[in-house]
């Protein structure tokens, strides 16, 4: 089963409460997540134990230069930020890297899945 994993504790609660219906990830991502996938959804740090938040269904995935990024778009990943700029940044420090609105990402739309 393939896996969302995400660092942040904080993303947990958004990701428990529905605030956070997608994730934006550096570089094109679209040979490892499709649509109808079934991925697990998950929290925790590298190298550690992670928490099952939910299992999830990808219902789109889109691969797009940085700059050409709704706000709606960055909302859905982070309800925080709503500018290319502040992603940018954001993206930078996760991935530990200068990034610029011509870098690539791949926006995945994820829903969960209830029981």
């Amino acid at each position: 089963m393939y896996a969302l994993n995400f660092y942040s504790p904080m993303v947990a609660d958004q990701l428990r409460s529905g605030r956070k219906t997608a994730t934006i990830r550096l570089g094109d991502k679209s040979r490892k997540y499709r649509k109808g996938m079934i991925v697990q959804v998950l929290a925790g740090t590298r190298f550690s134990p992670r928490q099952r938040i939910f299992d999830a269904v990808i219902d789109k995935v889109e691969v797009k230069q940085l700059a050409e990024l709704s706000p709606r778009e960055i909302e859905h990943d982070n309800p925080e930020i709503r500018r290319t700029e502040e992603m940018a940044a954001f993206l930078g420090q996760l991935y530990n890297r200068e990034v610029s609105g011509e870098d690539l990402v791949t926006v995945i739309r994820f829903s969960e899945i209830r029981a």
